[in-house]
Parts: C-alpha cells; sequence; structure tokens
C-alpha cells in the first residue's frame, strides 16, 4: 500500500502544538506520525490523501501557531517496523531513567524504567522541554505529594511522579486521543493512582495540588497561570516548560501576580524550564 507522508513546519514547535495537530490529522485519516526538530511527519494512505483536508485543518487550528507543510508519495513499507526502527529510539536521562517501547528489549539496573507506546501521541520524552521537565521530577520531593499534570500526552510526567511516590496524581489533556495513550501508558506501567481526564485549565477548581507540571506553550502557559495559582496549596511548586528562555521574564512577570517567585530557571536548546514557589 502507498503512503503520502507530509512534512508540517511548526512554529513555535512544542508539544501541545504537535498534539493537537496530530489530533486534528487523525480525523482526517493521518495513521501514525514521526517526530522532526521542526515539527512532525505525518502518513497517510495515498487513496484517502486530501490536500484540502489538511488546509482546513490548518486553517482552523485552535492555538496560535504557524504551520507549513510539504508532501510526497512514499512506496508501501513495512510500517510496523519502520515506526519502531525510526520513531522511537530508546531514551536514558541522567543514568537513572530510562523511556523505551514494549518492543525494545533493553537490559541494565535504571532507577526508573518508564514503558511508553505513543502511537499518534507526543511525548516520549525526546522533546528537549520533557527531558527538562523529567529531570525535574527525578531531583523534586513528591513522596506523598498531591501532583497535578497539565497537558499530559502520553501521561509520561505522571506516570514518572507516581514511580517518585507521588499520591494522588491528576492528569489532564485537551484531546480525546491523549487521553486514550495516556491510560494505555498507564496500564502497561503498573500505575493506579492517576485520574485522566479530558479538557483544559476549566477543569480545575475542586481539587487543590503540591506539585503542578505544565508542559504546553507560551501562550497557554500566559492564560491558565491564574489558575494554576488557585489549586496549588501554600509552599507549593509549579514547573511549566515549554517556550523558549527569552519567555521567562514574561512568564515571571504573570507569576509574581498570582504571589508565584521564581526558584530558578535551566535550558536546554534555548528551550526552558522553570520553578515557582507559591
Amino acid at each position: 500500500m502507498n503512503y503520502i507522508g507530509v512534512k508540517f513546519t511548526c512554529t513555535p514547535n512544542t508539544e501541545v502544538v504537535n498534539n493537537i495537530l496530530a489530533a486534528g490529522l487523525g480525523e482526517i485519516g493521518f495513521e501514525s506520525f514521526e517526530e522532526t526538530e521542526t515539527g512532525s511527519v505525518g502518513y497517510i494512505q495515498e487513496d484517502i490523501f486530501d490536500e484540502d483536508a489538511i488546509k482546513t485543518t490548518l486553517v482552523d487550528f485552535p492555538i496560535d501557531a504557524e504551520i507549513a507543510y510539504t508532501w510526497e508519495k512514499i512506496a508501501g513499507k513495512d510500517w510496523n517496523e519502520e515506526w519502531e526502527k525510526n520513531y522511537f529510539k530508546p531514551l536514558v536521562i541522567g543514568n537513572r531513567c530510562i523511556i523505551q517501547s514494549t518492543f525494545h528489549e533493553i537490559e541494565g539496573d535504571y532507577e526508573y524504567r518508564i514503558f511508553i507506546d505513543p502511537k499518534m501521541a507526543f511525548g516520549t520524552g525526546h522533546h528537549q522541554t520533557t527531558e527538562l521537565m523529567i529531570r525535574e521530577i527525578m531531583k523534586a520531593p513528591l513522596y506523598e505529594s498531591s501532583v497535578l499534570d497539565m497537558g499530559c500526552g502520553t501521561a509520561i510526567l505522571a506516570i514518572l511522579a507516581s514511580m517518585r511516590g507521588a499520591n494522588p496524581i491528576t492528569a489532564i489533556d485537551i484531546d480525546k486521543w491523549a487521553y486514550d495513550n495516556a491510560m494505555e501508558n498507564l496500564q502497561l506501567n503498573n500505575v493506579e493512582n492517576v485520574n485522566v481526564l479530558i479538557g483544559g485549565a476549566d477543569l480545575l477548581g475542586k481539587e487543590s495540588y503540591d506539585v503542578i507540571f505544565a508542559n504546553i506553550n507560551r501562550n497557554i502557559l500566559l492564560k491558565d497561570i491564574h489558575q494554576y495559582a488557585s489549586v496549588l496549596n501554600k509552599g507549593g511548586m509549579l514547573y511549566m516548560s515549554g517556550f523558549y528562555t527569552e519567555d521567562i521574564p514574561a512568564i515571571e512577570e504573570e507569576c509574581n501576580k498570582h504571589e508565584l517567585k521564581l526558584q530558578y530557571s535551566a535550558a536546554k536548546d534555548n528551550w526552558a524550564v522553570v520553578k515557582f514557589m507559591k
């Protein structure tokens, strides 16, 4: 079977942009996605490829982003083999945490071994922002802390937080496919204390949290920081990523309006992570 490969260039190239793009493209027949340095490549069967449907998806894109694309015809392949070989490679972070899929056979002693089958979802740990957040989770004192994971995607952050002793945990994402994938990955890792919800910050208010992780993007974070602050316990920690180092002053300014004080920041390839305390 022949496929069409569509290469998407996203500005900004964040997980939330790619997640929303994948969700929209999935509704018009795209079967799988491969992360790239500038966005993603989506694959769809040639006989159902409809460029007008792609254009409509981009015109109706619900958040502020610039997305360009090119496409090419691809001869039939063993797509499962291609996905396993190229899409998701094992990742070791800090020699303590390994992120792998179920088809990887990897030996070695790691403090945290996380199984992720991302399918159409992003959040394998390979993006700089996810790695930055994972490093923070491995340092954070989470034992018996209540945790919120906003924009959970594959639930990789929630899974690691559970392994670090956090309890209970709430994970929220705006898309149904993310919910389904998160539930599958929680089962793969035998994690039972994560409550996954579909929606956005409008779901917040009934519960409060000791720690919040939000790996989304600058605009959504700036819009929702006041809601994070309203459900963060006194002395609690808010970790955010999904934006560039030059965005930190704007993030800090908004946080200061809600009694959130910057503790420190870190970066990788100009992507930033910040930690605030209430």
